[in-house]
């Protein structure tokens, strides 16, 4: 993976997991999960535009909106009680909001391997996390075909 695909948000997450001993990058996962954007108000009421992440352990549901100029929204639903699951989808919607669709489709696909967390967590949560990041490429491209 080169750094010129990563955007510099998602790029400064996976140096910061870097810089971190083992221990502290699940702590720093789990800030993450506690930082999880609220919903917006106009989608709190409909959970029917959202949709479930069939990989993840946990019930993750997300939604991608991209704007007439191409800036990509992304939102995510998670349990409290599943801090792994909501970290993922933490990073991901703090480093995704606001990209375009050029950058988020140019996003490595392994970019969750690059965190420094597939000693930490279980295989089945990475590909969970990997699993949120190729839906999200996927809405974006059939919203933009749309």
């Amino acid at each position: 993976m080169t750094d010129h695909t990563l955007p510099s948000a998602l790029a400064d997450i996976r140096d910061d997991f870097l810089a971190l001993e083992q221990r502290e990058r699940l702590e720093m996962l789990l800030e993450f999960s506690n930082e999880l954007p609220e919903l917006p108000a106009r989608y709190q009421e409909h959970p029917d535009l959202f949709e479930r992440v069939v990989e993840c352990q946990s019930p993750v549901y997300i939604f991608v909106e991209v704007e007439p100029d191409s800036v990509v929204h992304l939102y995510a639903t998670a349990p409290k009680e599943a801090p792994t699951t909501r970290g993922f989808a933490s990073i991901l919607v703090q480093g995704i909001d606001g990209l375009t669709v050029d950058e988020v489709l140019g996003i490595p696909d392994d970019f969750p391997n690059t965190l420094g967390l597939t000693a930490a967590v279980s295989p089945l949560r990475i590909r969970g996390m990997t699993a949120l990041l190729g839906r999200t490429k996927r809405q974006i491209r059939e919203r933009i075909a749309a």
